[in-house]
């Protein structure tokens, strides 16, 4: 089929043609932005799953869902090597542009609040050391959000944004992605503003994504995160949703799949979204015309496994070193008898390398801050990529 009218999308936070199977997510945000616009009590949200299943791209369908009702919205990629001060900063910045039009002195106000707060980020060290210039071009408002108490200062901060946004009769959305990536000073101070803007009755939302094992670094922090944010897990889709995933862009394109072809394709995909469009968009290039079928299906499998071997599997595999790899391929080996996806004890990795767990320790650490794998409960482990553990045995 042609090539260039291959609707399928198969990158990284890039909206797919068809978000099928979130209607619940998408909706449940819309009751908490009515809610917030009342002055109604509401908790902010965090969304959890592994990589692929589409956190990135919901977490941006939810803004979306946020700008047209004329909120302020933010949005920041949380790093390990960096502190919030900064992405934060630069995310508000854009937030209270999209509301200064109403009330422009209170709007520069903020601004100023902001610049002191993003000032007390610090760039280089030792003697070379300075303040972080935000392209702000208002006067830095001195004693407010500047203590260099992230916590302190972000609590004061996000109480000067949401006030500006209540005033224009709107609210502010703060969206972040990676969110297990921060800190544990950023983590607080993320947690106990929420909390103070709750408190508040202040329309301020804060909208995280990350891995897993997110709700277990939050609970650490600050023992109420786990009543201050309601948790949505996303999962893979369910196989009538897979099938609109496929269905639905191909019809617009006045083609589509036969019935043994989806089943096919959901056997290959396990339903996550990133899979589905992978496969998708090969299916779509190899099949030589309309409907798709099952053995179209079966002559594009292997091209598409070659790419994700390529650029989804194994560009996480080689930032891996040894003996993180022969963690990795223990793991891979266990998963294979509980299922792949599936939590491993990591006692059972040790005995499978035949060490001690106390000398494994190094390469776990390691795994677990490249986000190659996450750790959910004390003593288990497992992939952050759905059929990891099934592309490691497949290497043998």
């Amino acid at each position: 089929m042609d090539p260039v009218r291959n609707p399928y999308a198969p990158g990284a936070g890039q909206r797919p043609p068809e978000l099928a199977g979130r209607n619940a997510e998408l909706a449940g945000f819309e009751v908490v932005l009515e809610r917030v616009a009342r002055r109604r009590p509401e908790r902010s949200m965090v969304l959890t799953g592994l990589r692929g299943v589409g956190k990135t791209v919901l977490l941006n369908a939810l803004r979306s869902a946020a700008v047209r009702r004329g909120w302020g919205t933010g949005k920041l990629e949380a790093r390990p090597d960096q502190t919030v001060r900064r992405p934060l900063a630069a995310a508000l910045h854009l937030a209270i542009r999209e509301l200064a039009g109403r009330n422009e002195d209170e709007s520069r106000h903020v601004l100023g609040v902001l610049k002191s707060f993003a000032q007390r980020d610090v760039e280089g060290k030792g003697r070379a050391a300075r303040p972080w210039q935000p392209g702000i071009d208002v006067p830095a408002v001195p004693g407010r959000a500047d203590s260099g108490d992230i916590e302190i200062d972000l609590v004061e901060l996000f109480s000067d944004v949401a006030g500006l946004a209540a005033d224009a009769g709107h609210g502010v959305a703060v969206f972040v992605d990676e969110m297990q990536d921060l800190g544990p000073d950023d983590v607080s101070a993320i947690c106990a503003a929420c909390h103070e803007i709750s408190q508040q009755g202040l329309p301020l939302v804060l909208v995280g994504a990350g891995l897993p094992h997110l709700p277990a670094v939050l609970s650490a922090s600050k023992s109420y995160s786990e009543r201050l944010f309601r948790y949505a897990r996303i999962d893979r889709l369910e196989r009538a949703a897979a099938d609109r995933a496929l269905r639905g862009p191909a019809r617009d394109e006045d083609a589509d799949f036969d019935d043994d072809a989806l089943a096919a394709m959901y056997e290959l995909t396990g339903g996550y979204p990133y899979f589905v469009q992978a496969y998708g968009k090969v299916v779509w290039d190899v099949a030589p015309r309309s409907p798709v079928t099952a053995a179209d299906v079966a002559v594009a499998a292997p091209e598409a496994e070659a790419e994700l071997a390529v650029g989804f599997f194994g560009s996480r595999y080689e930032r891996a070193t040894p003996a993180e790899r022969e963690y990795l391929r223990a793991m891979a080996d266990l998963a294979g008898v509980a299922g792949d996806g599936d939590t491993v004890p990591t006692a059972l990795v040790a005995k499978v390398l035949g060490r001690a767990p106390q000398s494994l320790s190094p390469a776990r650490d390691g795994l677990l801050k490249k986000g190659l794998v996450y750790s959910g409960q004390r003593g288990r482990i497992a992939f952050t990529v759905p059929h990891f553990g099934r592309y490691l045995l497949a290497q043998d």
